[in-house]
């Protein structure tokens, strides 16, 4: 069903850009999405740095290139293999879209399996003012203190998702394909709706979201970051 799903995104964005004709149109579309593998790990990694400020890159910020991926990339392999797939271009890994179907459930299981061993390894920075934090230190205190999603968000829209794209592959509906797939994956897994989290200054992915009709929830900014739904 998902890689149909695929197949399907990848021709609509071929017709988009027939349909557009003349000189101007865009060549065809060369990427495949597929369900990640274990050997994606390096590449999920990577693209979570190079799109970890706000979508654009934020290996400046970090002496640890690692830290945004332990949090936003490398448990959704780990764990929710089953709703989390990657975009291929022919030149490596290029995108993603990582999720859990059930996001109380794998908060839980990350409370158990990953926080641990990466609390072993980054100290908590709570002794220091938070506005002395450097950003490696804001990322460990996200270890020690993950987000717990409220009932309120988790309850109709249990699913969750993180999906991110280097340059190379924006703006040529691999976005909108990625999403197709992983929406039809999480309610074929029996979900009823989803949510995401998107800082406001990025406001590119803010536009994706509603165009592909994700609506933002109201009131329910948490810090800095802005909630979409979408029902299943």
């Amino acid at each position: 069903m998902a890689l149909q799903a695929a197949r399907v995104g990848a021709r609509k964005a071929r017709n988009r850009r027939r349909r557009q004709g003349g000189r101007g149109a865009l060549p065809e579309p060369r990427w495949t999405i597929r369900p990640c593998e274990e050997g994606d790990l390096p590449a999920l990694y990577a693209i979570a740095l190079a799109t970890g400020a706000n979508g654009s890159d934020a290996s400046h910020l970090h002496r640890d290139c690692e830290l945004i991926g332990h949090i936003y990339a490398a448990p959704y392999l780990r764990f929710a293999p089953e709703s989390s797939f990657v975009v291929d271009d022919g030149g490596g890994v290029g995108g993603y879209i990582l999720g859990a179907v059930d996001t109380v459930a794998f908060e839980r299981l990350l409370e158990a399996r990953w926080w641990p061993g990466l609390r072993a390894r980054y100290a908590d920075p709570s002794g220091k003012p938070p506005g002395e934090w450097d950003a490696d230190q804001t990322r460990a205190w996200q270890i020690h203190h993950p987000w717990r999603t409220p009932a309120r968000i988790a309850g109709p829209y249990p699913s969750h998702l993180h999906i991110d794209l280097l340059p190379r592959l924006q703006g040529q509906g691999v976005g909108r394909a990625l999403m197709d797939v992983w929406l039809s994956r999480v309610k074929a897994l029996g979900s009823r709706g989803a949510h995401l989290g998107v800082g406001p200054a990025n406001l590119r992915a803010q536009r994706f979201y509603r165009a592909y009709g994700w609506r933002e929830l109201e009131g329910e900014k948490a810090g800095r970051t802005m909630w979409f739904v979408t029902d299943l």
